[in-house]
């Protein structure tokens, strides 16, 4: 019995060595090596080198001079600590007013647009986080952005199709744009815009 005891509690401690103490150090020293910022959080700094937030979690940009990610069903909306979707259905009447809702403001906001509203804009992402739009979501909201700026909207454009992310390994996933460093680009290519159209993040 002894024995036995003796041989559990030597393998329990091998375990936990190995798994709690050497598996961890070891996965964390490579991934500092290979990709430090991405270990770090893929944090993106600004001016001054300020750090601004992550390109992996999406912020909130108000004002009519910036593009403005999908919104989000994360806590009171762009919580980090409180990733996730609305967990509402398709049958939903909740969530067809939301949308409703988010049809009607995206129209207000952007009269210079005339096509359709991208889905994108008008529904939350999974985690409620998705830094990412779509191109054509991007490019749905570059009168606006242009018309705000006083500049040309082929200026804009191009600063999304510059900004634009292929797929992955070029199958995996979809084009897509980072909306924060999009509007990061937006401040360094054309300047800051007035206080009227100031960023929220």
């Amino acid at each position: 019995m002894l024995k036995t005891l003796d041989i559990a509690f030597r393998l329990t401690i091998v375990t936990l060595v190995l798994t709690g103490l050497a598996y961890p150090l070891a996965m964390t020293a490579l991934a500092q090596t290979l990709f430090p910022a991405r270990a770090n959080g893929s944090l993106v700094a600004g001016p001054g080198e300020r750090i601004v937030g992550s390109e992996l979690i999406a912020q909130a940009f108000a004002g009519p001079a910036y593009f403005h990610p999908r919104p989000s069903a994360a806590g009171d909306g762009y919580d980090a600590t409180n990733s996730g979707a609305s967990n509402l259905g398709p049958t939903s009447a909740k969530i067809r007013d939301r949308v409703a809702a988010e049809l009607a403001r995206l129209s207000k906001e952007n009269p210079g647009a005339h096509d359709p509203v991208p889905a994108d804009l008008a529904t939350t992402s999974a985690s409620g986080l998705d830094p990412h739009l779509s191109p054509g979501a991007a490019l749905w909201q570059v009168p606006r952005v242009a018309q705000a700026r006083g500049v040309d909207e082929e200026r804009v454009k191009a600063l999304v199709g510059a900004h634009t992310e292929g797929r992955d390994l070029g199958f995996l996933g979809e084009d897509r744009v980072n909306v924060l460093l999009l509007n990061l680009a937006l401040d360094q290519e054309l300047g800051r815009p007035a206080p009227g159209a100031k960023a929220a993040p």
